[in-house]
Parts: C-alpha cells; sequence; structure tokens
C-alpha cells in the first residue's frame, strides 16, 4: 500500500481513511521504531455504521501506511460493533481492549442502527503477537460482562477501556453515566491485564451526564485526566464535539481517582473529540483525536471519506496548566520559503506552516478563514469556509491571553489547527472550500517538504 503522505487529493499531514467513515482513535501504540494507530470504522459507507477497527503505521506520526482492518465483529457480544479502546505491550505481545456492543432492539430499516437507544455494552481483549495479524474468531475474550448494577456502571452507556500498567498492576479507566444525568468514571484493577476488578468511581456533574474515551497518565509526578465528556455545552446547536482535561488525583493504591469541579479545553475549536495519548520513543506524551466531519470529501479519483485526525501533539504541564504543542516530527517535515521570490497559492493544496503574532485588534485571512485576537481571546471565523452547513459553530475562541499571542498555524484544506503561545491554547477548525488568499501579518510561512 502506498503512503498516504505522498497523494496529492487528500491531507498530506493529517490522517485519514483510505475510503468511507473514520472516527476515534484507538490503541494508539508506538512498539520497535512504528506506530500504530488503530481507529474507529465503517470500512462500507461514509456515514457512521458498524464499527470495525482500521488500522496504519507509521515511523514518524506524519506519513502514514495503511494496513488491513484489524478487529471486526464475529461475537454475540460484539454483534454490533467493536467500539473504542486502547491497547498496551506484555509479554512481547499486544494487548487490545475495546467496548463490545450488542443491540437488544434493532431498528427495522437500518439494521446497523438500534432501535430507541437499546443496547448493552461489555468489554473485551485480544491478542496479537505483533498488531498486524489478529484472531477476530478464535482470540477474543469477554473480560467484562455488561454491569447490571446502575450503582456500579450503566448497562448501555459504559465503554471505552484505556488501559496501562503501574507499580506491577494494571488499571483500566471506563467512561460511564449514572442515571444518565452526571459523567461517571471507573477504575478497575488486574494482577494479570485479563481478569479484573472493580475498584471505584468518580462522579462529576460538572463533566456533562455521559463521559467518553477518558484516558489518564502522568506528567512527571502529576495526573492528568482527558476525556469526552457529553452535555458541557447547553447553546442548542447540536454538533459541539468537546474534550476536556484537568490536573488530578489517583491513588493507585486504593484505586480512586479524585477531578477537580473545574477543567479546561483540549482544543477550543469545537471539533475535536475523543483522544488518546501514549508514549513515543523519547518518552513524551503524544496525543492524536478524532476531528468530525460534517460531510464527507470527494478525491479527485472518486474515492470519498469523512474523519481525519489532527496533529499528533505533545501534552506538557506549565505554570499549573496542562498544554498542547505539535510534535516535533511535523515541524520537521516543514522547510521555510522566501515570500519575496514565491508567489503563494493555498489552492495547490500544499500545507502550511504559518507563524505571526497577533496583537490586539489585527486580524489574518488565510484563503477566507479569519484569525483575529479580540479583548485579548484569539478567535477563528470559518463562516466563509463552512457554508450552508447548520448546527455547528462558526466561530470559536480560546480564553485570555493577553494583548498579543504568538500563533502556530497549519493549514490543510480541510482542518486549519491554531496554537497559541507554544500550545497554552488550540483552536482548530474543519473548513471547506479554502480560497487562495493571504491577507494580514505573516513572519514566516514554512511548506511541506
Amino acid at each position: 500500500m502506498s503512503k498516504q503522505g505522498k497523494r496529492d487529493f487528500r491531507p498530506n499531514i493529517h490522517f485519514t481513511p483510505e475510503k468511507n467513515w473514520n472516527n476515534d482513535p484507538n490503541g494508539l501504540i508506538y512498539i520497535d521504531g512504528i506506530w500504530h494507530l488503530y481507529y474507529q470504522h465503517n470500512p462500507n459507507d461514509v456515514v457512521w455504521g458498524p464499527m470495525h477497527w482500521g488500522h496504519a503505521v507509521s515511523e514518524d506520526l506524519v506519513h502514514w501506511e495503511h494496513k488491513k482492518i484489524a478487529l471486526f465483529p464475529t461475537k454475540s457480544y460484539d454483534r454490533n460493533g467493536v467500539f473504542s479502546g486502547s491497547a498496551i505491550e506484555k509479554d512481547e505481545k499486544l494487548y487490545f481492549y475495546y467496548s463490545a456492543v450488542r443491540y437488544l432492539e434493532q431498528d427495522e430499516e437500518n439494521i446497523h442502527l438500534s432501535k430507541n437507544d437499546q443496547f448493552e455494552t461489555s468489554q473485551a481483549m485480544l491478542i496479537s503477537e505483533d498488531g498486524e495479524k489478529f484472531d477476530n474468531w478464535n482470540g477474543k475474550k469477554q473480560i467484562i460482562p455488561v454491569i447490571r448494577d446502575e450503582e456500579i456502571a450503566d448497562a448501555r452507556d459504559t465503554r471505552d477501556p484505556k488501559v496501562w500498567k503501574e507499580d506491577e498492576k494494571y488499571y483500566m479507566v471506563l467512561g460511564s453515566t449514572y442515571h444518565g444525568k452526571q459523567a461517571r468514571v471507573l477504575i478497575f484493577e488486574s494482577e494479570d491485564g485479563e481478569n479484573w476488578n472493580y475498584k471505584s468511581q468518580c462522579r462529576k456533574e460538572t463533566y456533562g451526564h455521559t463521559m467518553e474515551c477518558p484516558d489518564l497518565f502522568k506528567i512527571r509526578e502529576q495526573y492528568i485526566f482527558v476525556g469526552s465528556p457529553m452535555g458541557i455545552q447547553n447553546d442548542g446547536l447540536e454538533y459541539a464535539n468537546q474534550s476536556v482535561c484537568a490536573l488530578a488525583k489517583f491513588d493507585v493504591k486504593a484505586g480512586e481517582l479524585s477531578l477537580p469541579d473545574e477543567y479546561q479545553m483540549v482544543d477550543y475549536g469545537g471539533d475535536f473529540y475523543a483522544p488518546q495519548s501514549n508514549l513515543d520513543k523519547d518518552g513524551r506524551r503524544v496525543m492524536i483525536a478524532w476531528m468530525r466531519m460534517p460531510k464527507p470529501v470527494e478525491s479527485k479519483d472518486g474515492i470519498q471519506w469523512t474523519g481525519m485526525m489532527c496533529l499528533p501533539r505533545v501534552v506538557g504541564i506549565k505554570n499549573g496548566q496542562v498544554t498542547f504543542d505539535v510534535h516535533p516530527n511535523v515541524k520537521e517535515n516543514f522547510e521555510e520559503i522566501d515570500l519575496t521570490k514565491v508567489v503563494l497559492k493555498l489552492k495547490e493544496k500544499q500545507p502550511l506552516w504559518i507563524t505571526t503574532t497577533l496583537s490586539e485588534g489585527e486580524e489574518l485571512e488565510i484563503g477566507g478563514y479569519e484569525i483575529r485576537l479580540e479583548d485579548g481571546a484569539v478567535v477563528g471565523n470559518r463562516g466563509r469556509v463552512f457554508a450552508d452547513l447548520e448546527g455547528y459553530h462558526v466561530e470559536n475562541q480560546t480564553p485570555k491571553v493577553g494583548k498579543s499571542a504568538k500563533l502556530d498555524i497549519f493549514v490543510e484544506e480541510n482542518l486549519i489547527e491554531i496554537f497559541v503561545n507554544d500550545g497554552q491554547y488550540v483552536l482548530s477548525h474543519v473548513v471547506y472550500g479554502l480560497g487562495d488568499t493571504l491577507n494580514g501579518k505573516i513572519q514566516k510561512v514554512r511548506v511541506l517538504k
């Protein structure tokens, strides 16, 4: 299979599926010099459907090679979807954990949808020798059956296991809900990574009504919680994808998680969801997330696809705040150009890295996409490059950053990512129909090598 980065009909630095539907990243892991990215995938159409795990590999997090589908439904408990999860290395093998969905009643007109949300979710696993060969027929094991005790978890909405090893034990964090009204995070513990015991739960009303895609890890000695809560926005718009993070406390011996009432957004654009993280070869915590796209894109050869991943980001802590800067591997793939000698046209679909510093009241336009510093906050407006799409935010802003802001802006045809002050905040927007104009103060422009 050819490497995605060498194609001219789709993003060059942002991961997309070869075709059809893509959403949550799953099982992100770096092993033997190779990154493995698995992801939620409907191989049959550009709409949400029966979930499989797609698979791609990369040496640098920029150039990806597509592999065969890794996981797909085969069991009674996962017959309607192999949903999100994670991966760890153990005994020179890869252990994969996922949420298994079974419909209790299916829609008569579309068997890939449940009727009236009547379904149940359990947790399952599969062991692979190398992360490329999977026995979906005989290798699966249901490790946490559907939980019927509502005081422990919700039988339907308990999902997305993230597993890690700490102090010679294995821990799993799961997202859930308490009676559909309060977000809940569950902690399970295991001696061997296969047999699991419930330990505790953390409920938080300020984190919406349901938690999805939880992650828990340490930067130095500080625990950080990341999750995608449902129901934290009440502005009437149907599509608002948000992920949050917070400095957390985790008692390893007791298996108890404590979260503060307040949190910050991982990304302030409203399209960013389901982030997953793992360590790179240098010990940096690397995060990738799904960028939701409201309509599919058709490539030059007629292939349709929808959904893409953000650029890989490095998680850090600065002045008591969680930060997200673009991974250095991405920057190493760009080279600076002399704008006095080159006529730059965005319609050439060349990925750009634009650097500038905006002061209060200044604006920058990139192909119809507008960026400005207003009342101390960085504002991104995609109204002119997001036409005829209802139910989505067209303008978003970061918290206040002061009278000026350093911006690193990564631009491709369908995604603009704005890194503010080296990752203090990030604002990313899916876009459609960028023009070829660049107006406003630009200090440096780099193009993909």
